[in-house]
């Protein structure tokens, strides 16, 4: 990764995340019921984040393994007692060791989405499944569009406002069969999230390479993105909602 390719990557805080995106683990209650986990499975969570999904999977009575490419992720999930394991989605080493991959909220951020469906492919035991649910097609437009625009108005790079994967479900559905699985189920799902601390919150979380680029203009453009965000996505009592669409599937290996 070149030093330019740094300055712009994605960075997560583990406090941050907490206070400013707890619901992305407190909505996966939909997605868990679709992994139906049983005592005794192990399991291997894909983008583990803090550990607060994978602890819930590990009361359940399974054997869970959570893998994550943030340090500080990694150490706020070890602090919760799980086998957390820094490593990337792309690269993982495992081999028919697992009945069943879970992954929430992670898959759009991976920039080499097959690979990483490989690498899962192969961690799974012969009919293991793979249930996931991540950014859809659709997913944050507004916001996205929102951003552009300021690159736009103030020469900015609208390539960093949305850097992540988010397939419909026909495309994900060839992939998926492409790589040895069967599908079960997979679908689109329109999820509009309340932003509990607010939208400028949300955008200096998941999207703070973009800003940064602005240099001392950034909280200007912060600013102004939020205005023209506004009139769609808050509501006359000051209630900020994210566009979300989230697709969720259900595969089995060959």
């Amino acid at each position: 990764m070149s030093s330019n390719d740094k300055a712009r990557a994605q960075t997560w805080s583990a406090a941050t995340y907490d206070e400013h995106a707890r619901f992305v683990s407190e909505l996966a209650g939909e997605i868990l019921s679709w992994l139906k986990p049983g005592p005794g499975e192990r399991i291997l969570d894909v983008g583990c984040g803090d550990g607060v999904l994978t602890a819930r999977l590990r009361d359940l009575g399974c054997d869970v393994v959570g893998i994550d490419a943030g340090p500080d992720m990694i150490a706020a999930a070890l602090a919760l007692g799980i086998d957390a394991r820094l490593l990337d989605a792309h690269d993982l080493p495992f081999v028919g060791e697992f009945d069943a991959v879970f992954s929430n909220a992670a898959l759009h951020w991976m920039s080499d989405p097959r690979r990483v469906l490989h690498a899962v492919h192969r961690s799974l035991r012969p009919r293991g499944r793979f249930v996931a649910e991540f950014g859809g097609h659709g997913n944050v437009a507004a916001i996205v569009t929102a951003m552009r625009a300021m690159a736009m108005r103030h020469g900015g790079d609208a390539g960093l406002a949305g850097p992540w994967f988010f397939p419909s479900a026909e495309i994900y559905r060839r992939m998926l069969e492409s790589t040895g699985f069967d599908v079960s189920r997979i679908g689109l799902y329109p999820r509009p999230t309340r932003l509990k601390t607010g939208m400028q919150a949300w955008l200096k979380l998941f999207r703070k390479p973009f800003f940064e680029q602005f240099g001392d203009a950034m909280d200007r453009v912060l600013a102004e993105t939020e205005a023209l965000l506004k009139p769609s996505l808050c509501d006359a009592d000051g209630q900020w909602t994210a566009d979300y669409v989230r697709l969720r599937v259900e595969a089995v290996k060959r």
